[in-house]
């Protein structure tokens, strides 16, 4: 009986461990609580990147420029697939040190994101600690 019982044990947490790794995946597709944004995290390398899908600018003009961009080299590129997050490390719930470009307002700061549960992620970005700016993402696949 005990050893039927350890055996049970052994094999829910076999179970499990795949459901805690998925959980703590941040790939895939994320709708932002901003401008109706969705971005696509990839890994890039050993780190985490991602880029701009969609959002409402896009879908009522698809050739919007990065207008707001701070280097005005770049102003000419197109918001669809603009890269926005850069260089993020780490895991397996949390990575750091990477970059978070906004569009909005044509900065880039340094971000942290962090899995709350599989469909759920913090994005945080900050010019310098204490100013700083967290927004909750979902997963959409």
């Amino acid at each position: 009986m005990i050893r039927t019982l350890a055996l049970a044990a052994l094999a829910a947490t076999a179970l499990a461990a795949p459901a805690s790794a998925q959980q703590a995946d941040p790939t895939g597709l994320w709708q932002t609580p901003t401008n109706g944004g969705q971005v696509r995290i990839a890994r890039c390398g050993q780190a985490l990147c991602g880029t701009l899908v969609t959002s409402d600018h896009i879908r009522r003009d698809p050739t919007a420029l990065d207008e707001n961009n701070s280097n005005r080299a770049l102003r000419t590129r197109t918001l669809r697939n603009l890269p926005m997050l850069t260089g993020f490390t780490g895991g397996p719930t949390e990575w750091r040190g990477g970059s978070v470009y906004n569009p909005a307002d044509g900065r880039t700061y340094r971000g942290t994101i962090t899995m709350t549960n599989a469909n759920t992620l913090n994005l945080r970005g900050c010019v310098v600690a204490p100013l700083c700016r967290t927004q909750t993402w979902t997963r959409v696949r």
